[in-house]
């Protein structure tokens, strides 16, 4: 019984919040079945990686440190840390990897990062959940559900979105050191990130520690917002940049273009709801955020596995859909 309440308490949450990170990239949106498969790979795959290997560093710190209590730190504040965010990485390195094409900016890598990171947190979440209930009832899994959903929510997206980061500088640099080193930069900042959250939690005594921790991590997480608010208008400098050129060729109209950098498009998909045209001008708006990125990869590097023919297929998309597309 409590795993069928488990289960629903750490998925639902974690599927709105995967909204929300879905509604925050505005101008060229993930494909929706990607980021399910990033999802579900932090759920299940990087679960079960992290278990295996977190048991077998358990057993190597048991050896050395000789120490329960000793080991049970070192467990949070090092295998935890360090196993968890590396299969969790994986996800994103093979959607770089195979999906090169999907990946186009620095704010793609924190939407992967954090979709994997929410899959896994919500898994954990049911093992958290139902070992709470086995040790005190309902009222024990509620309080901990308070806790690792209501106010620990943002912890594994967070920490995961630097991995995210350090994948997404080195997809948008040319230099083989920077792709080399950011990577491990960013899975670097991931770990210490989740290092400090986890190791702040075992030193804590009373609220007043437990305050300054949730402070402290809670002002990481608004500062972070704010971070990708910014990735956000950059992309929207993006839009304003490339388009021009498609209103002057006649691609698009001055309107299309407004309601194509606007942050809000409410109006547009209404109109395009009401009079049932709503997947072609969704669509329209989306190629609009594809063509800006691939125009800027082209003029930064080249034909890439065939920029040029990438935008002319788009163009070619956005003359299909511009009758219909709303605005």
């Amino acid at each position: 019984m409590a795993l069928l309440v488990a289960i629903p308490m750490a998925f639902i949450p974690a599927f709105f919040f995967s909204w929300f990170i879905y509604w925050l990239d505005r101008y060229e949106k993930e494909p929706r079945w990607l980021l399910l498969i990033t999802f579900f790979w932090g759920g299940f795959i990087a679960i079960i990686g992290a278990l295996i290997g977190s048991l077998i560093m358990e057993v190597g710190f048991t050896a050395v440190l000789r120490d329960e209590s000793l080991v049970d730190i070192a467990g949070g504040s090092i295998t935890a840390p360090f196993v968890e965010e590396f299969w969790k990485g994986l996800a994103i390195l093979a959607v770089i990897l195979i999906f090169y094409k999907e990946f186009d900016s620095i704010l793609d890598g924190i939407v992967y990062g954090a979709i994997v990171g929410l899959g896994f947190a919500a898994t954990e979440n049911v093992l958290y959940f139902t070992s709470q209930y086995s040790e005190a009832g309902w009222g024990g899994m509620f309080a901990n559900f308070a806790l690792r959903v209501g106010v620990f929510a943002w912890g594994h997206p967070f920490y995961t979105a630097f991995t995210g980061i350090g994948f997404a500088i080195a997809r948008i640099n040319r230099n083989i050191l920077i792709k080399i080193i950011a990577p491990i930069v960013g899975y670097t900042l991931a770990v210490l990130a989740h290092s400090f959250h986890n190791t702040s939690l075992v030193f804590a005594s009373g609220y007043g520690s437990l305050a300054l921790i949730i402070l402290a991590e809670w002002s990481g997480w608004v500062i972070f917002l704010g971070f990708i608010f910014w990735m956000v208008r950059k992309e929207q400098g993006l839009l304003k940049k490339h388009l021009q050129e498609e209103v002057a060729s006649g691609l698009l109209t001055q309107t299309q273009y407004q309601t194509a950098v606007s942050f809000f498009q409410f109006g547009a998909r209404f109109a395009a709801l009401s009079a049932g045209v709503y997947r072609a001008t969704d669509r329209f708006y989306q190629v609009c955020g594809e063509l800006a990125h691939k125009k800027e990869q082209l003029a930064k590097f080249g034909d890439e596995r065939g920029n040029a023919a990438l935008i002319q297929n788009l163009r070619a998309e956005l003359a299909g859909l511009s009758p219909k597309a709303k605005a």
